[in-house]
């Protein structure tokens, strides 16, 4: 069963909105240098990745899709997690979150 959104929005639109959220994720990726920044535009991308999975999932009319974009669910609240006590350690060697003063942990 087909849900009434995806009756009135093309599946070129979903692909289109989701090719700019995963460039905007990039963009932030490859020129922020704040560790959160960084965080979130990964969270972005993989945002823009379970859009596209829900929305193609909801055209073909399948639920394989759906519980794909659960599994990735998980592995983005685990990632943040990660992310989050990594910035916290970081943020105690060297107070501050930004990434260039990495290198000063170098041994």
């Amino acid at each position: 069963m087909i849900p009434i959104a995806m009756n009135l929005i093309n599946q070129n639109a979903y692909l289109i909105l989701c090719t700019v959220l995963f460039s905007i994720g990039i963009i932030g990726v490859l020129f922020r240098r704040n560790f959160i920044a960084v965080i979130m535009c990964i969270e972005l991308m993989l945002n823009a990745v379970n859009l596209l999975i829900a929305s193609y999932a909801a055209h073909s009319g399948n639920a394989e899709g759906q519980i794909m974009v659960f599994f990735i669910m998980v592995v983005a609240a685990a990632e943040v997690a990660i992310g989050l006590a990594l910035m916290v350690l970081i943020y105690r060697n060297t107070g501050t979150t930004d990434i260039e003063s990495l290198s000063q942990l170098k041994g």
